[in-house]
């Protein structure tokens, strides 16, 4: 595969240095010199080892709509760059500043589902297992903890983005590596590869992330990608209408985003031949007055009647508490939802086996997916 990404070269002393830390903290796990907390209850870990941009937040999603059906369900995050602390419920009118984005949108998409905020999630298990038994769920999924050695799940799912294999990258800060990627092999159940391209050869891929990760016969490999929603206003209370996907080639298209891997959005947009232009921030960024009089003026200098801004479904979520943004502003605002496809289906049936039957031998009857 073709290296497309770059690695600094010049800090790979520090990415070293960085490598020789990792290894030491997880040694001691590994020997149990630190003690990692096992629940005698089904955690399933969604994670990856790269920093962001691997699409955890909608296969998180994936899962819930694949469990809630049958299993009451919990999700458990950190809650990245919250302004709050501690052990958090989080509401469907929850401020972001005191959840986080995501958190945020999982609660508003699934209303009933339970979700909560704690940087501490051995502590915050602990709370969710004490509710009163109409309370306590059944499963919880644990958002990116595949680093958070202090628990151990008893289920461990590894993403990988596809634009940036991991056998290619490099520790941080040289490259984007959390972990050596030895680390996938020795502590996951399960590892699916992001962002695919739809028409992606699955046999080429697989052989090839097969011989590079060296995975267990256990440990069996995905492919996905996103399938990408029609185009909803960000306020709705605006009176906007949805927008046909199809339909955006008839306007001039401003994306506006704070995510750590824009790039498969920037691709299917260019596929749909439309106008584009772009500005781009850090990850779960909040947007200050000074960005949105930014975004304003180079939207204005956009020469076309028909033109909106679009987003994320994630920078929505940052977006509707902006204090800064004014009314006309807001009726331009539109982001665009996706959803977690798997590039062959006979996949998604093994691996929704995978899980719900791990998810069953906790407590009930064994089932099977059609």
């Amino acid at each position: 595969m073709t290296q497309n990404f770059k690695i600094y070269r010049a800090l790979r002393p520090l990415s070293w240095l960085y490598g020789l830390i990792v290894n030491f903290r997880n040694k001691l796990y590994y020997h149990k010199k630190l003690k990692s907390r096992k629940f005698d209850f089904p955690i399933i870990c969604i994670g990856n080892i790269t920093a962001g941009g691997t699409g955890k937040t909608p296969h998180t999603e994936y899962l819930i709509q694949l469990l809630s059906p049958q299993y009451k369900v919990a999700v458990l995050s950190r809650g990245y760059k919250r302004k709050s602390k501690g052990f958090r419920i989080v509401e469907v009118d929850s401020k972001v500043e005191d959840v986080g984005d995501e958190p945020l949108q999982i609660k508003q998409k699934f209303p009933n589902t339970l979700v909560v905020v704690d940087k501490n999630r051995v502590a915050a298990i602990e709370k969710i297992l004490s509710f009163e038994k109409s309370e306590c769920p059944d499963v919880i999924l644990l958002d990116d903890g595949f680093q958070y050695l202090k628990l151990h799940p008893s289920f461990s799912i590894v993403l990988i983005n596809s634009n940036r294999p991991v056998f290619d990258d490099e520790l941080l800060p040289a490259g984007l590596l959390r972990e050596p990627v030895e680390e996938i092999k020795k502590r996951s159940d399960l590892v699916v590869v992001t962002k695919c391209r739809e028409d992606v050869d699955i046999f080429d891929y697989q052989t090839t992330y097969e011989r590079e990760l060296d995975l267990n016969p256990n440990q069996t490999m995905f492919f996905t990608t996103f399938e990408y929603g029609n185009i909803k206003p960000v306020f709705s209370d605006v009176g906007n209408a949805d927008i046909d996907l199809i339909d955006l080639i008839k306007y001039h298209v401003f994306l506006v985003a704070g995510i750590a891997s824009p790039q498969p959005l920037i691709v299917k947009l260019t596929q749909k031949k439309i106008n584009l232009y772009t500005q781009f921030f850090p990850d779960h960024h909040f947007f200050t007055e000074k960005d949105v009089e930014a975004i304003q003026k180079q939207f204005d200098s956009i020469i076309d009647c028909n033109k909106i801004i679009l987003t994320t479904e994630k920078d929505a979520m940052r977006f509707r508490s902006n204090p800064h943004l004014s009314e006309d502003m807001k009726k331009m605002m539109y982001y665009i939802p996706i959803e977690v496809k798997f590039v062959e289906n006979e996949q998604k049936k093994v691996f929704d086996n995978k899980i719900i039957q791990h998810v069953a031998l906790w407590s009930k009857p064994l089932i099977t997916c059609n």
